[in-house]
C-alpha cells in the first residue's frame, strides 16, 4: 500500500497543496482564537490531518476553502491582517488599473489603493540593475512575523500583474524576508524563479523593460477575472496563457462540459491553433478537462452523498462505468472506495 500511496501522491503533485499551506491560510484565524474545523470539513479536509505533512489537498479544495473563509469572515485577508479587508477590496484595486497605459502605471495604482485599505503593509515600487519590482514593507510587527503573509501577498499580486498584461509575466527572482523554510520544495510551481531568503524585504522582480508592457484589460475582462477569483490568483502554477483561458472557459461552462471544437469556437480559434498553443504550454485539452473533473469529483465525494450515477452525469460522462474507470486511472482507487476510506487524506 505504501508504494500505491506514493504513486498516487506523485500523480497529484501538479494540482495539490501541502498541509503547510493550508495551515498558513488558517494561521490568522488560529492567532485570533477562531475555530475552523467546520470549514475544513465543509471542503472535505479531515482536521485530524492538518498537521500531517504527508497529506495534501487538491487545488479545488484549497480554493474553495479560501472562498468560504472570505465569505463567512467577510474578510479578503482571512484574518491575516489586523483589520479586515472587506469583500470587494481586491476588485477595487484592480479596477483602479483600467485607466493605466502601462504595467508600471497599473502597479503604482494598485500600490496606492492597497495602502489606503490596510494599516499593516504596503508594496513599494523599486528598480535596480535592469530589474523592476515591488518590495513588501510592513508596519505591523506581528503581521510581518507570519511567513504565509509574505507568500500570500507575493503570489496574489504576481498573478494579478501577469493578468494585466495578458497572462505572461515571468519573474526574474523572488525575495523572502525570512529564513529558508523546510517546506520550500513546495515553492516550485508557486514561485517559479530563483529564490533569495533572509532578504531585507520580501519582493518580486521582473526585467525592467516589462514595466512598459501595455495594461490591456477592460471592464468586461476585469469582471470575469474577479468572478473567477480566488482561483485565478492562488493556483500553484504559473499563469498558462491559452491553457488558462481554456480552464476558465470550462469552469464557467459547467455542467455543459464543451468539447475541444466547441471550446476553440468560443475562443474564436481553430482547433489546430488551440491545440498547438496548448502543446507549447505543456498540456492538452483532455488533460486540463480531466484535471478539473478529478478535482470536482474528489470534492463532491468528500463533501456530499451524491450518487456515482449522478456524479458521472454532472461531470459529463456517458455513464457511471466510464466515470469509475476514469476516476481509478486518475487516483488509483475506484470512487466508491475513495469515498468510504477517505483516500484523499492519504495522498
Amino acid at each position: 500500500m505504501a508504494s500505491s500511496k506514493s504513486a498516487l501522491r506523485n500523480s497529484h503533485s501538479h494540482l495539490s497543496f501541502g498541509m503547510v499551506f493550508v495551515r498558513g491560510l488558517l494561521s490568522g484565524l488560529k492567532r485570533k482564537g477562531i475555530t475552523f474545523d467546520h470549514w475544513l470539513r465543509a471542503v472535505g479536509i479531515d482536521p485530524e490531518k492538518l498537521n500531517d505533512n504527508e497529506s495534501t489537498v487538491t487545488a479545488h479544495q484549497y480554493a474553495e476553502l479560501f472562498r468560504m473563509l472570505i465569505r463567512d469572515l467577510n474578510d479578503e485577508g482571512v484574518c491575516l491582517l489586523s483589520r479586515p479587508l472587506k469583500p470587494g477590496s481586491f476588485e477595487l484595486q484592480m479596477r483602479s488599473t483600467l485607466e493605466a497605459d502601462t504595467l508600471e502605471g497599473a502597479i503604482k495604482r494598485i500600490v496606492h489603493v492597497l495602502r489606503l485599505l490596510n494599516d499593516d503593509l504596503e508594496f513599494i515600487f523599486c528598480q535596480e540593475d535592469g530589474l523592476a519590482g515591488v518590495e513588501l514593507h510592513f508596519h505591523n510587527a506581528d503581521t510581518e512575523k507570519n511567513p504565509f503573509v509574505h507568500e500570500q501577498f507575493l503570489r496574489i499580486y504576481w498573478r494579478a500583474f501577469a493578468w494585466l498584461v495578458g497572462g505572461n509575466l515571468p519573474a526574474e527572482r523572488f525575495d523572502f524576508a525570512f529564513p529558508r523554510p523546510s517546506y520550500c520544495e513546495g515553492y516550485g510551481r508557486i514561485f517559479p524563479a530563483p529564490w533569495r531568503f533572509d532578504a531585507p524585504h520580501s519582493a518580486m522582480w521582473f526585467l525592467a523593460d516589462r514595466m512598459r508592457y501595455p495594461a490591456c484589460r477592460d471592464k468586461d475582462a476585469l469582471r470575469t477575472f474577479v468572478a473567477n477569483s480566488p482561483v485565478n490568483v492562488i493556483l500553484p502554477r504559473r499563469d498558462l496563457g491559452y491553457s488558462e483561458r481554456v480552464r476558465v472557459h470550462l469552469n464557467r461552462s459547467i455542467p455543459a462540459w464543451p468539447d475541444l471544437e466547441a471550446t476553440a469556437a468560443a475562443m474564436n480559434m481553430s482547433v489546430s491553433s488551440l491545440q498547438r498553443h496548448m502543446v507549447a504550454e505543456g498540456t492538452t485539452f483532455r488533460e486540463l478537462r480531466d484535471q478539473l473533473r478529478r478535482d470536482i469529483a474528489i470534492f463532491r465525494l468528500n463533501t456530499s452523498e451524491v450518487s456515482l450515477i449522478q456524479l458521472a452525469s454532472d461531470l459529463g460522462f456517458a455513464d457511471a462505468t466510464v466515470f469509475q474507470r476514469a476516476f481509478k486511472s486518475w487516483t488509483g482507487y475506484p470512487p466508491g472506495q475513495y469515498r468510504r476510506t477517505g483516500k484523499s487524506n492519504d495522498n
